[in-house]
């Protein structure tokens, strides 16, 4: 297998299609997992593309007209499946979020209640150092109860978005099957 990045282009060189795919996955052709090394090759590729520039796959083959599938079947296959790995990161995301919107709720709650202890606090020990620690102490335990959601926010979705945006660019890849010598 090999790939011309400069060019958009990613040649995968093979003996039989069926090499591509997963042969334990029982469904039919069309949606039929691709073959882990496969889909590990093709993704590194297209992660080197830039991110504007259409992809292209050009599938070399040993024997085109022996081949139990042919090139349309195996473009639908390829992209099929490539839409299908983004919806589950869309099904992934959208679950990340959910999940920031409860650790936000939990974590704003967390912070009231440690700031009404914390006044409550400062009212009973004073201005003095326990006072002080109290207060503070309080304050920082209610931050960091807000950490799992701003770090959700802010940082953990982008990588997610990314693998969605390379798997439609990769489902909406023009394939071409070629026959080789």
């Amino acid at each position: 297998m090999s790939a011309e990045s400069a060019a958009g282009l990613i040649q995968v060189k093979v003996d039989d299609v069926s090499q591509l795919f997963n042969t334990l996955d029982p469904a039919p052709f069309r949606e039929r997992d691709l073959d882990k090394d496969a889909e590990e090759f093709i993704v590194g590729w297209a992660r080197e593309l830039p991110q504007r520039q259409p992809i292209h796959i050009d599938i070399h083959v040993r024997d085109v007209p022996s081949q139990k599938l042919t090139p349309s079947q195996t473009r639908e296959a390829l992209n099929s499946y490539f839409a299908y790995r983004e919806g589950g990161i869309s099904k992934d995301l959208k679950a990340l979020f959910r999940v920031g919107r409860q650790s936000l709720v939990i974590g704003l709650s967390v912070l009231a209640i440690c700031i009404v202890l914390s006044h409550a606090a400062k009212s009973l020990f004073g201005d003095g150092d326990l006072g002080s620690y109290m207060d503070e102490g309080l304050i920082i335990m209610g931050w960091v109860a807000n950490w799992k959601p701003i770090e959700i926010f802010l940082y953990d979705w982008w990588p997610l978005a990314q693998r969605r945006r390379l798997y439609r660019r990769l489902s909406e890849a023009q394939v071409q099957v070629r026959g080789r010598q």
